[in-house]
């Protein structure tokens, strides 16, 4: 079997993924979610939380990403999956 190669050449900085971040974000958001509905009185005026009231993007373990060269040593190594 051939090994699988990136389209693009972009990688994420300090991190392969923002997944992990994106879980805990979620996981919190269900966790208010449920406790604004258990501790409701009246749902006519009830206001759920967002995503963004629950959590910090900038807390996420990937920081952006970078061009990587094309012309580097490691480009191949760098565009397997």
């Amino acid at each position: 079997m051939s090994n699988s190669y990136r389209k693009n050449p972009f990688i994420g900085n300090c991190s392969h993924s923002d997944k992990p971040g994106k879980v805990n974000a979620n996981r919190t958001l269900r966790t208010h979610v449920r406790q604004a509905l258990r501790t409701c009185d009246d749902f006519e005026a009830l206001i759920l939380p967002i995503l963004r009231e629950v959590s910090n993007v900038w807390d996420f373990p990937k920081d952006g990403k970078h061009r990587l060269n094309t012309r580097g040593p490691n480009f191949r190594k760098w565009m397997r999956k």
